[in-house]
């Protein structure tokens, strides 16, 4: 399941902040150098959706606010519930 995300790095707190267009907003205390935000990002998504790090990756976007990660064993539904969001 690709997740497209509008990524605020530097921010007070791990947060997912909700829909923002065709996007999810993701604020992450990890500043934008050296992968730090995007590996923030990854591990926040994983908790949230109960997969292990390594099943969250970053296929688009390495240096960009509007990222793509890649969510291995999980379905749009069970994806849109964990995070709170409709599948529509």
């Amino acid at each position: 399941m690709i997740i497209r995300v509008k990524a605020v790095p530097g921010a007070r707190c791990d947060q997912i902040v909700g829909r923002l267009g065709d996007r999810l907003k993701i604020r992450v205390a990890a500043p934008p150098e050296a992968g730090k935000a995007n590996r923030a990002i990854a591990g926040l998504l994983a908790k949230a959706l109960n997969l292990r790090a390594r099943e969250v990756t970053i296929v688009a976007g390495h240096a960009s606010s509007e990222k793509s990660f890649v969510a291995v064993g999980v379905d749009l539904d069970s994806t849109a519930a964990a995070l709170g969001l409709s599948s529509d």
